[in-house]
């Protein structure tokens, strides 16, 4: 088994010319950008919870085996979903063949040479993506009566925080073209981490574990996305992290965005929930770590679509330095995505959302032979099958916590796939979307 690593020095818009859907990995950060094409090796898992302890050393053995009979540093590409399970697994295999560039915060010049032509449609052979339906599930009020037993059991002393989502669903709409919304997302998302990924194994063969509102398993779909948050990175022995939690939507005018974004920064129950995924963040890492820096105060950082309470967590490893991935598993899934305590939040959630969030809210990223690597919460993303599109949002429920606003925070975040396809947010059209 040989694989390779191109010496050509290229840009982050190279990158993007090249990928192809259904054969490539993409993965674009604020530090670096990898396209890896080819399978050279899978990993196999089970779809058994207590597989994920196990990656990491599995991944460890896999690259090791790898590289020693390769002369180019192997490096392990995927997805990881929220919860493994019988029809949803980890998505993770060696490339033959990877290509660097520089970070897409560099190519500010080349942006819209980057996202293209933003006229054109992301459905292949229509000029506004036909019609099709676009299904809320769970429906908006639905949503809001889960936010309120949400509370109910914040109330009862179960938990201090939950996270509950929602999907969106197009059905019956042309074939996306993924290539296409992939540069869209890369030239909007500059400073963030925009990923495509193909799905093939989970779920191959049968519909376990999905309910309504869920991506179907079949054999070609490409997980997307754009998103804000970093797990976890490593290189060599330093360690960063940069959890968000509390969200405020962004306005076009810029004096309501700036008193936005300085409400969030003031606002108590944000900077709660905030606080509770910091600690998290920072309980699992000082185990791993000689040093960890924590910064006392959270700032505010924004995406096109949303500002962000933002806490830049930084370390030095202990040796023998755990790998990203390791470190990435001992945080999964923080209190951003679930809530805490850990256990009650999964089964709250397990109770109201009816339906497997798949990879969302899981992670996405690459770890090499060495331990270095990136790994993204996988949120602001979608899962591209032929015929159908599922998006997903979700937002922290703490003390405080109103469902009209938790609903509306959702609907904003949602913003960031239904843009870049063209799609009007709020009415659903543009796309040739009908609401149901």
């Amino acid at each position: 088994m040989m694989l390779g690593q191109k010496e050509k020095l290229l840009s982050p818009a190279d990158l993007l010319d090249k990928y192809s859907e259904g054969s490539a990995f993409y993965f674009g950060s604020p530090r670096r950008t990898l396209l890896a094409e080819g399978e050279l090796v899978r990993l196999s898992v089970e779809g058994k919870g207590e597989e994920l302890e196990r990656l990491p050393r599995r991944v460890a053995d896999l690259l090791a085996g790898v590289r020693a009979g390769n002369a180019a540093e192997p490096v392990i590409v995927g997805a990881i979903p929220f919860t493994v399970n019988s029809g949803v697994r980890p998505e993770l295999f060696v490339p033959r063949q990877t290509e660097w560039a520089g970070p897409l915060a560099e190519a500010v010049a080349a942006q819209a040479d980057i996202a293209g032509d933003a006229a054109r449609s992301v459905f292949d052979g229509e000029a506004d993506g036909g019609t099709f339906k676009i299904v809320s599930f769970p429906t908006e009020s639905d949503y809001e009566a889960a936010v309120r037993k949400g509370l109910e059991q914040l109330r009862s002393g179960k938990l201090r925080k939950v996270v509950l989502s929602r999907s969106l669903r197009l059905e019956n709409c042309p074939p996306v073209q993924t290539g296409r919304l992939l540069r869209r997302l890369a030239a909007s998302n500059t400073r963030g981490y925009t990923f495509a990924v193909p799905l093939r194994a989970s779920g191959s063969g049968h519909n376990a574990g999905q309910g309504q509102g869920t991506a179907p398993a079949s054999a070609a779909r490409t997980l997307i996305g754009a998103s804000p948050e970093l797990l976890v990175a490593r290189s060599g022995q330093l360690v960063t992290a940069n959890p968000l939690a509390g969200s405020a939507a962004r306005s076009s005018d810029p004096a309501e965005d700036k008193r936005r974004a300085d409400a969030l920064l003031l606002s108590a129950k944000d900077r709660h929930e905030h606080a509770v995924v910091v600690e998290a963040v920072a309980s699992a890492l000082r185990p791993y770590c000689r040093k960890l820096d924590v910064p006392a105060e959270p700032s505010v950082i924004g995406t096109k679509t949303m500002w962000h309470l933002s806490t830049k967590v930084t370390g030095e490893l202990l040796e023998p330095a755990a790998s990203s991935l390791e470190l990435a598993v001992a945080m999964h899934p923080t209190p951003a995505v679930c809530g805490t305590p850990t256990g009650p939040a999964r089964t709250a959630i397990r109770e109201l959302e009816s339906f497997d969030r798949r990879y969302f809210t899981g992670m996405v990223g690459w770890c090499d032979a060495a331990g270095d690597g990136e790994w993204a919460v996988t949120i602001r993303c979608a899962e591209i099958a032929e015929d159908a599109v599922t998006l997903y949002a979700g937002a922290g429920i703490v003390e405080g916590s109103d469902p009209a606003a938790e609903l509306a925070e959702t609907s904003s975040k949602l913003k960031t796939l239904l843009l870049a396809m063209g799609m009007d947010p709020d009415t659903g059209s543009g796309g040739g979307g009908k609401s149901v």
